[in-house]
């Protein structure tokens, strides 16, 4: 179980928007009404959608931006790998948070986020951890107010509760001001139909490209998941098993192949 004073305690800040982003701004404020000692490795780039990908087949390069703050040339994954293992070898981070990211990452979604697998990998390499996201509608400003407010508050209970070592938190805020903020949901992890709109273009050669674009209009399967109590403008907490294996149909596999 994860057993830690937040207050003396060393926080590595991540994400997957990128080291400019915003919501990485509000991330690293709210981690500094936890603790003093905060580090920040974030990518050099916007990574959105690039899930727990390591870069293998090119170097790395890391900038310095200030004391405890970087920007490494990867993928969320790189960062949180980088950090741990090589930057800050000789003292780990106690926690590890992920985000803010810009827009929410519920249901299907988890498994292509960068700011997800952040947290997974920090998970991996034994380190407690915690993803967060703003659901926002692109076409307007993100409610960066509502994470702001309620996030510290949120991880201190979380590490008050304690989790187990192959687990992490995944929170999602509601797309609204603090005061609309409904309450507070532990709740599974939803699914719904996927699908993406891919466009096709015509660059000026007259060769066609491609770009996957926004989700099509999907709806949740039915139940209390993360997709309905965001809806229900709720902040919701799903904790996350790094063990995939589906329990039933490993029994049922067993006997038939006894």
């Amino acid at each position: 179980m994860v057993e830690l004073d937040l207050s003396r305690s060393r926080i590595l800040v991540t994400n997957d928007d990128g080291i400019n982003a915003p919501g990485l701004k509000v991330l690293e404020k709210i981690a500094k009404t936890l603790s003093k000692d905060v580090w920040v490795v974030a990518p050099e780039t916007e990574q959105s959608g690039t899930g727990h990908s390591l870069t293998l087949t090119q170097p790395l390069r890391m900038r310095k931006l200030a004391k405890q703050r970087f920007a490494v040339s990867g993928s969320p994954t790189d960062c949180v790998l980088f950090a741990i293992c090589q930057l800050m070898a000789g003292e780990l981070p106690d926690l590890v948070l992920s985000g803010v990211n810009r827009g929410a990452n519920i249901g299907d979604d988890v498994t292509y986020s960068g700011t997800v697998a952040a947290a997974m990998e920090a998970t991996i390499l034994g380190l407690p951890a915690i993803a967060l996201s703003q659901q926002t509608n692109d076409e307007k400003i993100a409610h960066w107010p509502t994470a702001t407010q309620y996030a510290p508050d949120i991880i201190r209970k979380l590490i008050a509760a304690g989790w187990s070592s192959d687990v992490f938190m995944n929170v999602n805020f509601p797309d609204c001001p603090p005061k609309d903020v409904t309450g507070v949901s532990v709740v599974a992890q939803g699914r719904r139909k996927a699908g993406y709109d891919i466009r096709e273009c015509v660059d000026p050669r007259l060769h066609a490209y491609y770009w996957i674009g926004p989700a099509v209009s999907r709806t949740p399967r039915a139940g209390n998941t993360d997709y309905q109590a965001i809806e229900r403008r709720e902040i919701a907490i799903t904790p996350l098993h790094m063990d995939l294996t589906h329990r039933g149909a490993l029994r049922t596999l067993k006997k038939k192949f006894q």
